[in-house]
């Protein structure tokens, strides 16, 4: 009779989990230039869809990016601006032209 009132909450627990893994990232191209910003900023740290099959880290400041990297500024496409200021990515600092982008 135990077993009978678990499954229940077991089949509960285990749909809030798979519609919890099904949700995808947010899409930058998908959202205003604020939203964007705004998504950056109130989670310090995110990754965002950039394009059909690309994505990237974008961060609120340089506290956000390991050591030995350093914050660069991020511009990516959103529904009403090209070139949205979204934050920073992460770049290593004693590699040139080569980070996280």
């Amino acid at each position: 009779m135990g077993t009978i009132r678990l499954l229940p909450v077991s089949v509960a627990i285990v749909a809030f989990a798979s519609g919890a893994i099904a949700q995808g990232r947010p899409a930058a191209p998908a959202m205003t230039c604020a939203a964007a910003v705004d998504l950056v900023a109130r989670n310090g740290a995110i990754v965002l869809t950039t394009g059909p099959i690309t994505y990237a880290r974008f961060v609120r400041h340089g506290g956000f990016c390991p050591v030995p990297e350093t914050p660069k500024p991020a511009f990516e496409q959103t529904l009403d601006d090209p070139k949205c200021f979204v934050g920073y990515t992460c770049q290593d600092r004693f590699s040139e032209g080569s980070g996280r982008d």
